[in-house]
């Protein structure tokens, strides 16, 4: 989702605030005719106090006419009047200035490419390598916007940007009822040889100190770009109210965060992420019910999800069918790797990323997202996040690219490697096995008109069917991938979480 939790895009703003020290926009009249291509002058302010910094500096360069606050990557037309440009660097100094190239690493060209005319620019310091990720996280630095007038890309001055504004972490502040979960897990700490969290929100009926009842446990896992602050700004006001307004029945809510240093870990198993899957079932869940009142059944156990959560919450209903008594799957990334995207990653040869046989364009925003990805850092975007849970270790200790960036040619190796991860694979593959494990158990919704594509949902449906193990799939008209529930996340009478909420109850009673 975009305004409030469980759902999310690469280009969805950043809940927090941060430390203004200047104000946010000042103008620049430049003098054209000097010779040379444009370049910046990136300076660390010194009173800001912060010390030596290292990290990727990030300049954005944007066309659009309206005077910005902040420029970031979003989706739609504003993404056509953007350029994005940076570089790694090290032990800058306070006072200190870097000269910025900004054609060496740069999307859609360098910014020697762009036209003559009025911009804005902005500078982004990403000192722990998250920004592509969610964009401005606590200790990142960056500058004010500045506005150009007439600038000559081909033919101007240095402008210099000051690091002057550094972003302040979010206080997490949860209402009685809600509680923050911290829980040190002995399976990723010894994979990762230092102590390693699963964090998430519990929120509690409002009458769970009164009772002495036990409740159904219900597991969400938010989508791409979320966050713990995030989740903790969501869940009391959404899931507290809904309970308390006695719009959803009574349960206790574990919202996950799956946010990991290599963008989100959808609690998969994998050579990159360690055993997240095994760590949740194995550590998490008997964590819990020994400290909450949970019913402690698999009938008890329901998860949810949207977008990568989406596909997490179906991969652990998969592939631990005897844990959970049900998936409630909301516009999943890919469950069916015939359909990646709109590439078939079993076809042979591979099929191109970006381009279809015909040698035209799939979708603009797949080559779009990758390249900016790249420019932005190779780590925690979603693509590499994908090779991060999907792809096995290359020799140089990182997860193996499915595909070259600026071709869009996939890896035939790599893409045979991810077929374990393909969840419809898995059900074919074990029919037989997971007919009466998974049988009623998978609830799938999707907006008709998600701009990622419903073809992979329709692909995991005749796969179910033809399994013969049922489940209900849902098509929405007109709804696309932010907007598939009306209610916007929110305790909303008609709503896709009261809906959600009363079909599990359902199940949980008849569990009891």
């Amino acid at each position: 989702m975009t305004k409030t939790c469980l759902f999310s895009s690469a280009w969805t703003a950043k809940f927090g605030c941060w430390l203004v020290t200047f104000p946010l926009c000042c103008s620049l009249a430049l003098a054209q005719g000097q010779t040379g291509r444009l370049r910046f002058q990136i300076r660390l302010a010194p009173e800001l106090g912060v010390g030596i910094q290292s990290g990727r500096l990030i300049v954005f360069l944007s066309a659009g006419g309206e005077p910005q606050q902040e420029l970031k990557r979003e989706p739609g037309a504003a993404l056509q009047s953007m350029w994005i440009a940076a570089e790694e660097i090290r032990n800058l100094q306070p006072g200190q200035t870097v000269d910025f190239d900004p054609d060496r690493l740069a999307w859609p060209t360098g910014f020697s490419n762009a036209p003559r005319g009025n911009y804005q620019a902005m500078a982004v310091l990403d000192v722990n390598h998250h920004y592509a990720y969610n964009g401005l996280n606590p200790g990142d630095l960056r500058s004010r916007v500045l506005q150009i007038k007439d600038l000559d890309p081909r033919r101007a001055s240095s402008i210099e940007l000051v690091l002057a504004e550094r972003i302040d972490a979010a206080q997490i502040k949860l209402p009685s009822g809600s509680e923050l979960l911290d829980f040190t897990s002995p399976l990723l700490s010894k994979f990762w040889g230092r102590p390693t969290h699963i964090r998430g929100i519990v929120v509690l009926p409002s009458n769970y100190a009164q009772s002495v009842r036990r409740y159904p446990a219900v597991f969400a896992v938010g989508g791409f770009t979320l966050d713990l602050a995030q989740l903790a700004a969501w869940a009391p006001t959404s899931l507290g109210k809904g309970m308390a307004d006695r719009l959803f029945p009574e349960m206790i809510h574990v919202v996950l965060d799956e946010s990991c240093p290599a963008g989100t870990h959808e609690f998969a198993d994998s050579l990159n992420n360690g055993p997240r899957g095994r760590a949740l079932t194995e550590e998490l869940v008997p964590y819990l019910e020994s400290k909450y009142r949970m019913i402690g059944k698999p009938g008890g156990r329901l998860v949810w999800g949207g977008s990568s959560g989406g596909w997490a919450v179906l991969w652990l209903q998969v592939n631990y069918p005897g844990t959970f008594g049900g998936a409630w799957v909301i516009a999943p990334d890919s469950p069916d790797f015939r359909n990646f995207y709109g590439a078939n990653l079993y076809a042979n040869p591979p099929e191109n990323l970006y381009r279809g046989a015909d040698g035209k364009t799939r979708a603009q925003w797949v080559q779009d997202w990758a390249q900016q990805d790249r420019v932005l850092g190779d780590y925690g975007g979603q693509w590499t996040s994908f090779e991060s849970v999907f792809s096995p270790r290359g020799d140089d200790g990182r997860p193996q690219p499915l595909f070259d960036r600026d071709t869009g040619a996939i890896d035939a190796t790599v893409a045979k490697a991810w077929q374990l991860y393909d969840i419809a694979g898995i059900i074919r593959r074990n029919a037989d096995h997971l007919r009466p494990l998974l049988d009623g158990k998978i609830h799938l919704t999707v907006g008709a008109a998600d701009a990622f594509g419903p073809s992979a949902d329709h692909l995991l449906e005749e796969t179910l069917k033809e399994a013969r193990i049922g489940a209900i799939f849902a098509y929405l008209p007109g709804r696309g991938h932010f907007d598939v529930d009306a209610g916007g996340w929110m305790p909303v009478h008609g709503g896709l979480l009261e809906q959600i909420f009363l079909e599990m109850d359902a199940v949980a009673r008849r569990q009891k």
